[in-house]
């Protein structure tokens, strides 16, 4: 296994994160224990030494999961994060109430990569207004978290601001080569470095579209390459090859993915992108992003919409579908990112988004579409 020395954390940690998201699960729709329990033990075997869960992982199981694996005598030998929920946070109380029942959940009494989940808009101005910084500070000087930082999920700007905000220890950020400039992106990840915060890679694969259904054009194009490769290793291999790069995080749902992901983070070159294999990766970068169906950059100039629909983030799932042709996991993230208000059927053709849209996109026809494709 390779690992990084955190440039501000200190610690050793291993290139492969284990993120504790997508467990393979039983009948039941429940964590299967014995399969899950053999993926994590194989991975920290082979030298992984970070997982990470969070609150509402696995309907709130995850984090009772780890615990219970690791309370036998395992749990020193990992770095182990979980993260706050924003969304449960209304009072300064409800902050040390959440963190304790993580504390118990998980069987331990520190954590050692402790982040503010999910920042975003809606939740960001009301946790600085509840003292954040001063729970997490009682939380350092109490010996119960060793580093503190923040998952984001929202635009470049608010990010630009959260990490300005505070002398946070490492961030995670949503990264792929099919996505640099969504949300934080190349810029937040740059900016991150340049401020000595670690930085923590979360989607690399997508959610699995790098390396799921993969189309015969993008087939022919990684054949080229005189070091054969799958799909998943050529978009882990790209942010490897990135110095910002700290951890790079992977929801693993299958005894396959860990071992696959456990030779591709412990080759010698794991990290060793030439020249010819990084255009190779331009290539397949712009054929998907010629299958983007509407030519919407997320600039927000048609928002807000009077009527609540979120429209470029409508068109964001839309294009993934098109993009990468998973119908049904692109379905699930249009209703689980979108709730029922923001979605295309509360469109009434008003027209006052398409009279402000640079790209001259014809937009109620588009979110009309977008019904067609996802339902109400």
């Amino acid at each position: 296994m390779n690992y990084r020395k955190m440039k501000k954390c200190g610690d050793s940690i291993s290139v492969l994160g284990f993120g504790c998201m997508r467990f393979p699960e039983n009948s039941n729709g429940k964590i299967d224990i014995d399969r899950s329990t053999r993926m994590i033990f194989s991975a920290m075997d082979a030298g992984v030494n970070y997982f990470d869960t969070a609150y509402p992982y696995h309907n709130g199981q995850s984090e009772i999961f780890l615990g219970e694996v690791l309370k036998n005598g395992s749990r020193e030998k990992i770095n182990l994060a979980t993260k706050l929920p924003s969304w449960e946070i209304n009072t300064f109380e409800d902050m040390d109430k959440f963190f304790n029942l993580q504390l118990k959940r998980l069987e331990t009494d520190y954590i050692d990569y402790y982040l503010i989940h999910a920042l975003e808009k809606a939740y960001w101005p009301k946790l600085a207004e509840l003292k954040l910084f001063d729970f997490i500070e009682k939380l350092k000087s109490d010996g119960k978290i060793r580093h503190i930082g923040f998952s984001f999920h929202d635009e470049l700007s608010l990010f630009e601001n959260i990490i300005s905000a505070y002398d946070w220890d490492f961030c995670q950020i949503q990264y792929n080569y099919a996505n640099e400039t969504y949300q934080a992106g190349r810029r937040g990840m740059e900016l991150a470095a340049e401020k000595g915060i670690d930085v923590i890679i979360m989607e690399p694969l997508l959610g699995g579209k790098l390396s799921e259904n993969v189309p015969d054009d993008v087939n022919a194009i990684w054949n080229e390459a005189s070091v054969k490769r799958t799909a998943a290793e050529w978009a882990l291999k790209w942010l490897w090859n990135q110095s910002q790069v700290d951890i790079v995080l992977s929801g693993m749902s299958s005894e396959e993915q860990v071992n696959q992901n456990i030779e591709y983070a412990s080759r010698l070159n794991y990290a060793d992108l030439s020249e010819k294999e990084s255009l190779l990766i331009d290539r397949v970068k712009k054929i998907y992003m010629e299958r983007i169906k509407i030519p919407c950059t997320s600039c927000k100039y048609c928002m807000p919409c009077p009527h609540g629909v979120n429209i470029p983030e409508c068109f964001r799932h839309v294009n993934t579908y098109s993009m990468f042709n998973n119908f049904d996991k692109s379905k699930g993230e249009y209703n689980w990112f979108l709730n029922k208000k923001s979605r295309a059927s509360n469109c009434i053709e008003c027209g006052e988004c398409e009279q402000k849209c640079p790209q001259h996109i014809e937009i109620i026809k588009s979110l009309k579409e977008t019904v067609q494709l996802f339902g109400e």
